[in-house]
């Protein structure tokens, strides 16, 4: 039985610095025992650089966010982070994913910690609970609908990013559920809702899956649990979600 498992974000922080400019190249002096002194040389102006703006970001979701069963430099906000660089820096104000949270919890545990840590872009990853809990799919919608309508009245639609949820049945320890193949077309249907209403509202969208799905071929992107995704599945989800992050970061005000 798979009850023993839950799914369920603490981040580093990270900030971009100001480069200091060299200064311009000067004139020659010329000498003392001249009348005159020699034409100068032309002045350069120095080239301007400015530092790659700074996002405070938080992260929510449950254990697929956390990162549960490897290193916290591994979970796949952290390699975020990285990948941003040196184009936009994220400073990671917190990653409230918990395991086992569901989109009921989001709602009640998370969203009301925002008002103290004035994110500007948030993720949202959250399903795999509801379903492996047995929830419905009308209560995952309306909670999803909350859940992005409250954001939105924080944050502009390109500040915030949805992630899709992997499907477990296919982890080693996934696959031994008795309802597999319900929960697998179940998760499937969620991550259509979650779509459906990120693209209504204009909010950006990640699908994960084609990453996520090699798992019964790679057992490398399973951490040693057998459930949870490894630092190099993270990898990949990364490589998939680095570029739609920039492009929502770097759209002009």
């Amino acid at each position: 039985m798979l009850a023993v498992y839950v799914f369920g974000a603490v981040l580093v922080g990270c900030s971009g610095g100001t480069v200091s400019e060299p200064p311009g190249e000067g004139s020659s002096t010329g000498s003392t025992a001249l009348p005159a002194a020699p034409a100068a040389s032309p002045m350069r102006a120095p080239t301007a650089r400015t530092s790659p703006r700074s996002f405070r970001y938080v992260a929510l979701g449950d254990s697929y966010t956390i990162g549960t069963a490897i290193k916290a430099r591994n979970r796949w906000p952290n390699q975020l982070v990285r990948a941003l660089l040196p184009d936009v820096a994220l400073e990671l104000a917190a990653n409230l994913g918990v395991n086992g949270r569901t989109s009921a919890q989001l709602i009640e545990e998370q969203l009301p910690r925002l008002d103290s840590l004035e994110a500007d872009f948030v993720t949202v990853l959250i399903g795999v609970n509801d379903v492996f809990q047995g929830g419905d799919a009308d209560t995952y919608q309306a909670n999803v609908r909350t859940i992005l309508d409250d954001l939105l009245e924080r944050l502009p639609a390109k500040r915030i990013l949805v992630i899709s949820t992997p499907d477990y049945t296919l982890t080693p320890e996934g696959a031994k559920d008795g309802h597999a193949a319900s929960k697998s077309a179940e998760i499937a249907h969620f991550n259509q809702i979650l779509h459906e209403e990120a693209r209504a509202r204009g909010v950006g969208w990640v699908d994960i899956s084609d990453v996520a799905d090699r798992v019964p071929d790679d057992p490398t992107l399973v951490a040693h649990d057998g459930l949870h995704p490894s630092g190099k599945q993270y990898s990949g989800w990364v490589e998939l979600i680095a570029p739609v992050a920039r492009e929502l970061l770097t759209q002009d005000e």
